[in-house]
């Protein structure tokens, strides 16, 4: 029974490549690969020599191809590599791990760079507890709503963006999670590799005058620690926004993050307190 192994590889700087996955990469049998031809560039690098044509496998690969790979499995070991770092982050390979293991073979990972990893330690943000989040979506009403969901945990946030995307995806993360201090982390290990840290304000000022370019990975602070207001100053707070004409979604911002009140309890004593005027 063949191994499937999991082998990370760099993330931008060649030199970031273990001793033990050059080792692998040149005895097993397949070496399976999101882009064959990114990944001959590192092998060709390292003088490494498939012993059979390297396989493919993406997102769009049919099922037909997991089940080839299945069957080498049956010659022997093989190793599945994503363009950059640890494969299965953000990448394709659920399927086949899933896939070996019912069909008994052992699954090994072999550790490396990893994008969302390396920001965070760089990051000056507690790393004790964290969420990864991977890539936002792309329309801003989605994204509002995941960052809501995540609004009142205390872990630190992490979570991928494309340069074209960024200035929006701020200004959500500015308007849903507050001003929190965050880090961006811009062309890990590459040539320009650029850590910004601040507020998200700071953040997203710096970028609307210093267009985005390359690739962001983007690590937030938790919600803050508060002490939580006594119920009958929340209710007050509330009857204030509610007669000011304040947004129902921005004051449960606004006063989640002062109060200590999750935003959803918050949200729901604003809409209840809203019906009942208005009844």
């Amino acid at each position: 029974m063949g191994t499937l192994y999991l082998i990370a590889t760099p993330i931008g700087n060649l030199e970031d490549i273990t001793f033990r996955a050059v080792r692998l990469l040149n005895e097993v049998e397949y070496i399976v690969a999101e882009d064959t031809r990114q990944t001959a560039k590192l092998l060709s690098h390292y003088n490494i020599h498939p012993r059979n044509e390297m396989i493919s496998l993406h997102d769009h690969s049919r099922p037909e191809q997991i089940e080839r790979i299945v069957r080498a499995l049956a010659e022997g070991d093989v190793a599945l590599l994503s363009d950059a770092g640890t494969p299965l982050i953000n990448d394709p390979g659920f399927e086949l791990v899933r896939r070996a293991l019912e069909e008994g073979h052992r699954v090994v990972p072999v550790p490396g760079p990893s994008a969302p990893l390396a920001a965070l330690v760089a990051s000056g943000l507690p790393t004790d507890a964290f969420l990864y989040l991977g890539y936002l979506p792309r329309k801003s009403a989605q994204r509002r709503r995941l960052l809501q969901q995540v609004a009142d945990l205390r872990y630190t946030l992490i979570v991928l963006e494309t340069p074209h995307r960024l200035l929006d995806a701020l200004r959500d993360i500015q308007a849903e999670l507050g001003d929190r201090l965050m880090a961006v982390g811009r062309e890990l290990t590459k040539l320009h590799e650029e850590i910004l840290r601040g507020k998200v304000s700071e953040i997203l000022s710096h970028f609307e005058h210093h267009a985005p370019r390359g690739e962001f990975t983007l690590v937030i602070a938790g919600a803050p620690e508060a002490s939580r207001w006594p119920r009958p100053r929340l209710l007050s707070a509330i009857e204030q926004a509610l007669q000011r004409g304040e947004p129902p979604s921005e004051a449960a911002r606004r006063l989640a993050e002062a109060s200590g009140w999750p935003r959803r309890e918050v949200y729901q004593l604003l809409h209840e307190r809203k019906t009942h005027e208005s009844g």
